[in-house]
């Protein structure tokens, strides 16, 4: 039952009122476990790049759930059997869809807890719920693991053109000021379908979903995968690896009894328990500040100068770059900082060293996007479109980085 009549709605600033659908939905935001995603930033770093980007995953999860709302609407009107049980299962495996990422989001993904990912301890939270809410949560699972017999129901979870990519995108959009970002949500929403059990977009909707791919793109390389804030996320994993190394050196470091917890027990895929996740559940971007702002005056030169760089925005120069990095010119500028510091190259590598990322915006191997055609047929996005540019984004794209201290740092 609803505890209070005080809140029945959340004024979103991308959506406007977004109500609450049921005594379900309603007890499930209420769990101390999802009140935890108002502390787990949405953007990770990204507030270093960009200043407004300090939203958090608990209005993503609130604005997911509002797109679902409206495409099950937009489903059922046009003849699509949702059943009011699939109804609210859908919307409880949207709501809890990232309730099991860690602080600052994928930044720390596998520093916390190494090789579990976010969507397994997701999952191990549902479950933990669905015990509790005495199998409520059942149907919502099968969803969320795509295993439910309707894999419609599955797609609009998770697939090429899900709710959370659709609310992400807007929002972070929003959030960092990145035009190019903003999508028409409610365009590709009244553009879906149904067709021999899957999801479709019809055809008359290919236009919005080359700006939706589009905007991906653009979202990934100018915010998500922005230079300074990848520098800043690599810094944030050095600075845990560095504290576990002189944790298990017998150092003692300041840092919350949760946190401890994972700095000090390395925990494997199977070795994840209701009683770690219950450790896990005490965990957001506040343990990591608190202690990277105590870690400055620690005496280790590593740790102390590391954690000066996050807080004061004192970060590595990083180039980007489509080649490989010259592997020349990054050894010149690791032994120039090794000399200057006095430091092992185990310590210089914390400061210099190099990497890859990559993005591919349209993975059609994975789940294609089809378009419903006049005639019936269903044919991939990347064919029906007569932009060129659309094959161009199914390719892997990959770029390299080199990272090294300023000339003061």
């Amino acid at each position: 039952m609803i505890k209070s009549k005080k809140l029945k709605v959340f004024n979103d600033p991308i959506y406007g009122f977004i109500g609450i659908p049921s005594a379900l939905i309603f007890n499930l935001i209420e769990e101390p476990c999802f009140q935890r995603l108002r502390r787990i930033s949405q953007m990770g770093l990204s507030y270093l790049v960009y200043p407004g980007a300090h939203h958090t995953r608990f209005p993503h999860a609130l604005g997911s759930m509002h797109l679902m709302q409206q495409s099950i609407q937009v489903l059922k009107f046009k003849g699509v059997e949702i059943t009011k049980a699939e109804e609210e299962g859908l919307l409880c495996a949207i709501l809890l869809h990232d309730i099991g990422h860690g602080p600052f989001s994928h930044a720390m993904e596998h520093s916390i807890v190494e090789g579990v990912s976010h969507e397994y301890i997701s999952l191990m939270f549902m479950e933990q719920l669905n015990r509790k809410y005495k199998g409520k949560l059942s149907l919502a699972i099968s969803i969320f693991k795509g295993q439910y017999s309707k894999k419609y129901l599955n797609q609009l979870v998770s697939s090429q053109l899900d709710m959370d990519r659709m609310d992400y995108l807007k929002r972070d959009s929003f959030y960092t000021g990145v035009a190019e970002g903003n999508i028409n949500s409610e365009r590709l929403l009244t553009m879906l379908h149904v067709y021999n059990g899957e999801l479709v977009v019809e055809e008359k909707g290919i236009y919005s979903v080359e700006k939706f791919l589009m905007a991906r793109r653009f979202m990934y390389w100018q915010v998500y995968l922005h230079k300074t804030g990848l520098v800043g996320e690599q810094l944030l994993i050095r600075i845990l690896k560095r504290a576990k190394e002189l944790l298990l050196a017998g150092e003692k470091l300041p840092c919350s009894s949760a946190l401890r917890f994972f700095m000090e027990n390395k925990i494997s895929k199977e070795e994840f328990t209701p009683a770690i996740l219950d450790q896990f559940a005490k965990l957001d971007d506040v343990d990591i500040m608190w202690a990277i702002k105590s870690w400055q005056d620690q005496s280790d030169f590593v740790l102390s100068r590391l954690c000066k760089m996050i807080v004061n925005r004192r970060l590595l120069h990083v180039k980007l770059k489509n080649k490989p990095i010259n592997q020349e010119r990054l050894q010149k500028h690791f032994l120039k900082f090794k000399k200057e510091h006095n430091l092992t190259d185990e310590e210089t590598a914390y400061f210099v060293f190099s990497g890859e990322t990559h993005n591919q915006a349209y993975n059609a191997e994975y789940q294609h996007i089809g378009i419903l055609r006049a005639n019936g047929k269903i044919m991939d996005v990347a064919k029906a479109s007569d932009q060129q540019y659309l094959k161009a984004l199914s390719k892997m794209v990959v770029k390299y980085y080199m990272c090294y201290p300023k000339v003061a740092v």
